[in-house]
């Protein structure tokens, strides 16, 4: 179960990094976010495609692609209650920091465990 937790923070953290390369500034801190959570992706790939149906995976993989997408074109487009934006954007980016760390240690947790 954590595999597959740590599968979707993944899709999803790249969903946003995309939204964020074309929407704001790429620095080097965030470059090194995103080589973080790539090595990550890696690891776990390897370590899911070594011990895990690899239908499953790509089963899994496919749908969680389009649920990360699905996620961040809604707050894309807005969630408005009374005219104010309930949850913005720039919020995702601001938790991208929090997200790498969650998958790092989650897909060390998942390998390991």
């Amino acid at each position: 179960m954590l595999f597959y937790l740590t599968l979707f923070f993944i899709f999803f953290y790249f969903k946003i990094a995309r939204v964020h390369k074309k929407e704001e500034r790429v620095s080097n801190f965030i470059i090194a976010q995103h080589i973080v959570v790539t090595i990550s992706a890696f690891l776990l790939f390897n370590y899911g495609f070594n011990n895990i149906h690899v239908l499953t995976i790509l089963g899994f993989s496919f749908l969680f692609f389009i649920i990360s997408a699905l996620m961040v074109t809604a707050v894309q487009l807005g969630i408005f209650i009374d005219g104010k934006p309930l949850f913005g954007i720039n919020k995702l980016f601001k938790l991208m920091p929090i997200l790498t760390v969650i998958i790092a240690i989650l897909s060390f947790l998942s390998i390991v465990l």
